[in-house]
């Protein structure tokens, strides 16, 4: 037994404890991983539940809290890693930094560091500063908050004395994501050298553009900018407004990744939850963001600031993940039951909750875009080989915002290569990318309902709130016989539902269901903006969904696709790309009868009808129609329009909300409404 520990179901620790303590209330450790061994060490582990209190403060780790299966509790007795009740605890990959100030020129001073330390990331007051940077940061401008085309030409790069060691970034040439690159130094005509650009699966080069650098020295311009000279260990910083360097608190990032749950299948780490932390100062992990996901334009990396890996029945509850540089929470591989409740994730510099299974499950996988392969030559045995993989793991009543802050190849919650994930009451906002992200339809079975998402594809292009594709193995299958496509489409995936919720996607469409989607019910949606997009999949039921000013975006359907379209209430004429009449569309609701109209050469909207829905008041949200109101008698069914996102009280009092389109009411036909606008102009 280690020297003092206690033989109890609580262990307590606090930033100024000892690990020579005994771990009591009274007595607490000091480290995380002191307490980790006594716990390993107790007798009633896995009898009786254990509960390791985190008293307030910062526990500056030194190394990632590994926690494998013996670190497991059991379903009555789980082994619980809490702060105090009323207390922050927080959890940092950094350190804090003892830093004499002295003036280097107006407005920026200078500090010596310690020779071993790298500065990925630093933060004044518990805020993240930006590296001197080129264009400078203004949160008016979307895109990487400043771009410029001439971020890294000759002329600029003319007045960098050494730029080795800053970064390029730069979004994908059709906005699909973006790319990063290390400079390594600049020629004679000032041409700079770089090397990454791997983070985007389909490689069509930089967007002419968007592009910014930085941790470049001679860029350091403006308030909060700070340079790192790591070879003469000192630190050039000009403080914002309002920072006083004398006092002021000054932290810097070094792990990536804070805690992991590190298992197996044989060996799960099993009960265990962490509860009320708070996670910080996890750096950066863009240039590690390399491994191609399935026939996306998407690279991965397999971590974040919490990593899952061989867990079983674990949680995390009540926490915070407060500016962390990479992914907040990634389950990888082979995780059942994990549960992430009640958390808020907000400054991630790539996505909030990321399920990522390994390819090696799949069934004839394929990773870049325009790979091919046979009919033939494809395994025909449905589900996946191996048991690799993320399922029946929950997302419930999270707040997640503000992240992609690096990366945008990111979302609030990413899905690839997992079954059963449900994802429940989330408030999902203020995204460079989408919102939710299905990456292919392997393996499907997932429910979406009760959430927010809105204020998405901000930095990006041809996404939606919700994006989902499913590039499997029937997709673009060379010589499939055509009426065996729906069959083989149930290949790789289930039914995945999309529900009772509210989406709005200003730069895209709420709901995008792109390349080989399939096999999808959508109901009791409230579309804001961008309506509903479904591109070349089979069996999606679509029904009983509002599109505010917008409709359906019918794309490239197969003839066979087995699409049933329904009882929604459309605002405008579908808008078609690359269609023929296929699927069965029909019995919904317009609110112009041209509209109702315009595809019935398709066979479509025969039975369907027109007028006034008569909606309740849609300056609130509200758009349940009015009793009496034609859409009832047309068969429209009105949901509930009051529980979209999170139900935490202290979430519902910070958590943002839409803002809510000027609904257009019904017009009799576009011709009616263009002499309406004549007569208007023409008025004296």
């Amino acid at each position: 037994m280690l020297p003092g520990a206690a033989r109890a179901a609580d262990f307590y620790l606090s930033p100024d404890g000892s690990d020579e303590n005994p771990g009591t209330a009274e007595q607490p450790y000091r480290t995380l991983a002191r307490a980790q061994a006594a716990v390993r060490l107790s007798s009633v582990l896995g009898r009786e539940p254990i509960t390791v209190h985190l008293g307030g403060g910062t526990y500056y780790l030194e190394e990632t809290l590994i926690l494998t299966a013996e670190d497991s509790g059991s379903a009555e007795a789980p082994v619980v890693w809490s702060a105090e009740q009323g207390q922050t605890a927080v959890i940092s990959g950094g350190m804090q930094l003892d830093l004499t100030w002295s003036l280097e020129r107006p407005g920026v001073f200078r500090a010596e560091t310690p020779k071993d330390v790298v500065i990925d990331q630093l933060f004044a007051e518990g805020v993240r500063q930006h590296m001197a940077r080129y264009p400078n940061y203004d949160p008016a401008v979307a895109v990487y908050n400043g771009f410029a085309a001439d971020a890294f030409s000759p002329a600029r790069a003319a007045r960098w004395t050494d730029p080795a060691g800053g970064y390029i970034h730069a979004m994908h040439k059709q906005r699909w994501g973006g790319y990063h690159y290390r400079i390594t130094g600049k020629n004679a005509t000032n041409e700079v050298q770089y090397e990454g650009g791997w983070q985007n699966n389909r490689q069509m080069g930089m967007h002419g553009e968007h592009r910014f650098v930085e941790n470049i020295r001679e860029e350091l311009d403006a308030p909060g900018e700070w340079f790192h000279d790591a070879g003469a260990g000192m630190l050039f910083f000009q403080p914002p407004a309002g920072v006083d360097l004398d006092e002021a608190t000054i932290e810097v990032a070094r792990l990536r990744h804070l805690i992991e749950l590190r298992g197996g299948q044989s060996d799960p780490v099993r009960h265990v939850e962490l509860r009320g932390l708070v996670f910080r100062h996890a750096a950066r992990t863009f240039m590690e963001t390399r491994e191609p996901l399935l026939r996306s334009d998407w690279t991965i990396y397999r971590g974040g600031a919490v990593l899952l890996d061989g867990a079983e029945d674990c949680s995390i509850v009540d926490c915070e993940f407060d500016q962390v540089g990479g992914n907040a929470v990634f389950v990888n591989n082979y995780n059942r039951r994990v549960a992430v409740r009640g958390t808020h994730i907000h400054g991630a510099g790539a996505s909030g909750v990321c399920f990522v299974g390994d390819p090696d499950a799949v069934r004839n996988p394929l990773f870049e875009y325009h790979q091919r392969q046979a009919y033939a030559d494809i395994d025909k045995t449905p589900g996946p080989k191996t048991d690799n993989y993320p399922a029946d793991c929950v997302v419930e009543d999270c707040l997640i915002h503000d992240i992609s802050m690096v990366e945008k190849q990111a979302a609030g919650v990413q899905i690839s290569m997992a079954q059963g994930i449900t994802v429940r009451h989330c408030s999902i906002y203020d995204i460079g990318r989408a919102g939710i992200n299905v990456s292919e339809g392997t393996f499907g079975g997932h429910l979406i309902e009760f959430c927010d998402v809105f204020d998405t594809v901000r930095e990006t292009h041809d996404h939606g709130s919700f994006n989902s594709w499913g590039r499997d193995r029937f997709w673009h299958l060379a010589d499939a016989p055509a009426e065996q496509l729906p069959e083989l489409s149930k290949l790789d995936t289930e039914k995945t539902v999309i529900r009772n919720s509210r989406w709005r996607c200003d730069h895209g469409w709420d709901i995008d269901l792109d390349d080989g989607s399939s096999h999808y019910e959508i109901y009791n949606n409230l579309c804001l903006q961008g309506g509903i997009k479904l591109r070349e999949g089979f069996n999606r039921h679509v029904y009983n969904n509002i599109t505010v000013n917008n409709t359906l975006h019918p794309h490239v359907w197969y003839d066979y696709c087995g699409d049933r379209i329904h009882h929604n209430i459309w605002m405008r004429a579908y808008r078609p790309a690359r269609m023929h009449g296929v699927g069965e569309v029909d019995r919904n609701f317009f609110t112009s009868e041209a509209d109702r109209k315009a595809f019935n050469k398709y066979q479509w909207d025969l039975e369907s009808a027109s007028g006034d829905p008569q909606f309740r008041d849609p300056a609130t949200s509200d758009y349940r129609v009015a009793d009496g109101s034609p859409a009832l008698e047309a068969g429209f069914v009105n949901f509930p329009m009051d529980q979209f996102g999170v139900r935490k009280p202290a979430f519902k009092a910070i958590a943002r909300t839409p803002d809510l389109p000027q609904y257009v009411p019904v017009v009799k036909s576009r011709k009616a409404a263009k002499a309406k606008r004549q007569a208007k102009q023409s008025a004296p």
